[in-house]
């Protein structure tokens, strides 16, 4: 990777939130004491054979170069007719790409249009308080995401063919991500992912195997502004997040 890609992957990263890598922390280490003295090329580089001199080390795909190539992979989509219908953006995701707890909505709404990060008006807003006062998660050390990328208009719920065409992006995102739980908020993120016709109603409390992790659905933090009675309801979901995620 050269410097200017590197660059690129930082400034991504940063989009996502992430305030770290998991990469090897010794790589800069090695690659200050590789060069000779005030800065000068190493002997092997000179041509005088160094045979003490290790295999060059390979670093792997990361989980914030993985996320960055579905990123980019998206780009300023027309796969759909919604970059038609006024979406002013892409709303790709945000969070932790080493995340062991993943939530997936259903589409942005105004406000993460406008900013292009999912979950950030009032309903984004109790979902933050679900993650870091009910389950005390700090909401950084979570994935957010939707089934698609951009606004409907009005807030529409999306359509068969918008919903093809863009959830093979969040399966990649989970795929990489590979999350011990995901919950699925509100009643079409849940019968999306699950193929389903079921209600929330039905659906919520129960665990699903999904894509090598468990799937919880429960309701979209915009259907509790509304029915603030199902509060306890999405308290019980949490404390199966919990139990789910103390598994080993």
């Amino acid at each position: 990777m050269d410097r200017d890609q590197l660059i690129e992957h930082l400034k991504f990263a940063q989009e996502l939130g992430v305030t770290g890598t998991s990469g090897d922390p010794a790589w800069r280490e090695r690659a200050d004491s590789s060069a000779g003295p005030s800065g000068s090329p190493p002997a092997a580089l000179k041509g005088q054979p160094d045979e003490t001199e290790a295999a060059p080390t390979i670093i792997p795909l990361t989980q914030v170069d993985a996320l960055a190539a579905v990123r980019a992979d998206i780009g300023d989509c027309t796969r759909c007719k919604l970059h038609t219908l006024g979406r002013k953006q892409v709303v790709f995701g945000v969070g932790n790409p080493n995340a062991d707890l993943m939530f997936v909505g259903e589409a942005p709404g105004a406000d993460e249009d406008v900013q292009g990060i999912p979950f950030v008006g009032r309903a984004g807003q109790l979902l933050t308080d679900i993650i870091e006062k009910g389950l005390k998660i700090p909401r950084s050390d979570v994935y957010i995401a939707n089934v698609i990328k951009c606004r409907p208009p009005q807030n529409r719920n999306p359509e068969p063919d918008e919903v093809e065409t863009c959830e093979p992006f969040l399966f990649r995102q989970i795929d990489v991500i590979r999350p011990k739980v995901i919950v699925a908020l509100g009643k079409f993120g849940a019968q999306t992912l699950l193929r389903t016709l079921e209600p929330i109603s039905r659906l919520r409390g129960r665990v699903f195997d999904y894509r090598g992790a468990k799937l919880i659905p429960t309701f979209h933090p915009a259907y509790l502004l509304r029915n603030p009675s199902s509060k306890r309801d999405v308290w019980e979901d949490m404390k199966l997040v919990q139990r789910l995620l103390a598994e080993e």
